[in-house]
């Protein structure tokens, strides 16, 4: 289940959000990424700073409407193939979309990625964390272990 929303003015006009406070309904990035498609749909790719304003705005509204503030990370499309397990400055060019778009825009928390064995992308969603040495974690993007739970 999730919440349909959709725009007129961007490329992909219908968003999906499916938030789960209950840790055990949380799946894996492939069990994200199947469902999505399952759905018809595809995990999201972010496209320009526009339409990640867009997708927060979505999710401090589907939080808002919860019962309190949770944390839970969002998995999104950006990844990173088995074949890329670079730790060099390179790994960063290595991420692509889901989808297959070819969108360069990247909204990274400082210093990541980290790459190594974290080769799949959530958005952070932790409101209840300090900020880091980076700043807010909010929103922003950490590579992940593709079997964590989000």
């Amino acid at each position: 289940s999730g919440q349909k929303v959709c725009y007129g003015d961007f490329k992909s006009s219908c968003y999906k959000l499916a938030y789960f406070q209950d840790l055990s309904r949380r799946v894996g990035f492939q069990e994200a990424r199947q469902a999505c498609e399952f759905d018809g749909g595809s995990l999201l790719s972010l496209e320009s700073e526009a339409e990640q304003q867009l997708i927060e705005n979505m999710l401090q509204n589907l939080t808002k409407s919860g019962t309190g503030i949770s944390d839970g990370d969002f998995w999104i499309g950006l990844w990173r193939s088995s074949d890329g397990l670079a730790t060099s400055s390179a790994c960063p060019d290595l991420y692509q979309w889901a989808d297959g778009s070819i969108s360069p825009f990247r909204n990274w928390y400082t210093d990541e990625p980290s790459c190594g064995s974290e080769a799949c992308v959530v958005m952070y969603h932790q409101p209840t964390a300090n900020p880091g040495l980076g700043g807010p974690y909010l929103y922003q993007w950490n590579d992940d272990r593709c079997n964590m739970k989000h």
